[in-house]
């Protein structure tokens, strides 16, 4: 597995990394012992830059990755997140944003805690929080980094004049937000401005939801449980147009001899050294096969007839349902 950098100071990561949440009920029942098998094996694949949050779970993603990375904290970079306001005793259990400068250091000392580690290597903002200037919040993480106890600092969801902002008090090295074949909003502003500052990003659910996999079901075909029922995309006929999106990329794939989702991959890691998926798993199956990704090129051809197939906002049905999207910083 090739490694790439993660803005201007250094971070270096497998070109893929591995998106955990799922591993903890987000898409379905949990599975833990294949969970933590999918992430020994991510290891020995050389996929060593794993995603986590404290929301996730909640708690529990943490202490999932945490477990499995005991004994091989030196192989991997740690990403986790702060921001959420969680209460675990009412369902929803977000019950709103909190990115004070006293809840950065507590979440940061709990995620240590949880994940067993002594210091985090990336630490995002997960949603920009609109009742805290961002200079404060920045602070609050730079002064983890002062301690010892975050290595480098992200943002997740934020927009271009919030990212500027953070940047002027502490140098951001990566930027999460959705990005792939089938969501393509950050390519007019926020990659730009990402490239000028030399800041990384990250794209998370980089295979649609498992749309550019085409194994995306209807909505109401999924558990209670599973995020995806309340996916605008996954219901109706919004599900029917954003498969027929998908045939492009299958023709590409089927004369490469590769998977769709190892095309999606692929596409997305020639956008931009700067740039390093999260494919989401809980599963060694679907691990190895998103790992060849990194091995996939495309030619000049092949990248222009997946992009003109799939434009920006070709997409049918908004990314989230409103109260999520009214969380999103642009």
């Amino acid at each position: 597995m090739q490694t790439r950098t993660l803005g201007r100071e250094g971070l270096t990561v497998s070109a893929l990394g591995l998106g955990c949440m799922g591993m903890s009920g987000a898409y379905g029942t949990p599975e833990k012992g294949e969970a933590i098998a999918t992430i020994h094996r991510a290891i020995e694949l050389g996929v060593t830059f794993l995603d986590t949050a404290e929301v996730y779970g909640p708690f529990e993603n943490e202490k999932l990755v945490g477990h499995a990375i005991k004994g091989k904290r030196d192989k991997v970079v740690v990403a986790t997140k702060f921001g959420w306001k969680i209460d675990p005793k009412v369902k929803p259990y977000l019950v709103g944003v909190d990115s004070r400068p006293e809840n950065v250091k507590a979440v940061a000392d709990a995620s240590l805690q949880r994940l067993g580690i002594d210091h985090i290597d990336l630490f995002y903002q997960h949603r920009v929080d609109p009742n805290v200037p961002i200079e404060d919040t920045v602070g609050a993480m730079a002064d983890l980094v002062n301690a010892g106890k975050v290595r480098y600092l992200g943002l997740s969801e934020a927009g271009v004049n919030t990212i500027r902002r953070a940047h002027k008090v502490h140098p951001i090295s990566a930027v999460q937000s959705e990005y792939s074949i089938w969501e393509r909003n950050v390519e007019d502003d926020i990659l730009p401005a990402l490239r000028e500052l030399g800041i990384g990003f990250v794209p998370y659910c980089p295979l649609g939801r498992g749309f550019l996999t085409r194994t995306a079901k209807r909505a109401e075909e999924y558990p209670e449980n599973d995020y995806r029922r309340q996916d605008p995309r996954f219901t109706g006929e919004n599900y029917d147009a954003n498969m027929r999106l998908v045939d492009t990329v299958s023709a590409v794939a089927e004369k490469k001899g590769a998977t769709p989702g190892q095309v999606a991959l692929a596409w997305l890691l020639a956008q931009g050294p700067n740039i390093v998926p999260i494919p989401g798993t809980k599963r060694r199956s679907y691990l190895e096969e998103n790992a060849k990704a990194a091995s996939i090129a495309l030619s000049k051809q092949e990248l222009s007839r997946i992009g003109d197939a799939v434009p920006p906002g070709a997409t049918a049905g908004p990314r989230y349902a409103e109260s999520k999207m009214s969380l999103i910083d642009r």
